[in-house]
């Protein structure tokens, strides 16, 4: 039985499912995807075998590639969420893991590109952590 996931924007205007097992999930630090993510790292899941399907949505799908670069990334163009990203060959998948709306049940194989890190982002367990915000 394959694995499924699910996911969606944050406006709820593109969703989508994957059929298939993730073969990877990094937390990459270089310099565009702290650019993408506006955060430290990007925490993206890759598979060469499963299978993306967008339900509603994907003419609402954009689709950046970085000139001079391997760096793409696919956002909604409405919210500006983060998406999944098929090559065209079909051959890899890339999924940023916080569009999943299912439980993922995988734990991030490695970091990459941890010379690039943010000077900021070290020792981060060692601050006060919140339920919510803070009152």
């Amino acid at each position: 039985m394959s694995t499924k996931h699910s996911g969606s924007c944050l406006c709820g205007q593109v969703r989508f499912e994957v059929e298939g097992d993730f073969e990877q999930f990094f937390l990459c630090h270089c310099e565009h995807c702290r650019k993408d993510s506006g955060s430290a790292h990007a925490a993206n899941l890759f598979s060469a075998t499963a299978k993306l399907n967008w339900l509603t949505g994907q003419d609402k799908v954009s689709t950046y590639n970085l000139p001079g670069t391997r760096h793409t990334r696919s956002f909604c163009s409405i919210c500006g969420s983060a998406l999944p990203y098929a090559d065209t060959a079909g051959a890899f998948l890339a999924v940023p893991a916080g569009s999943l709306d299912s439980e993922l049940r995988l734990r991030p194989n490695a970091h990459l590109f941890a010379a690039s890190r943010a000077s900021w982002d070290q020792g981060l367990e060692s601050i006060p952590s919140f339920p919510g915000f803070p009152s």
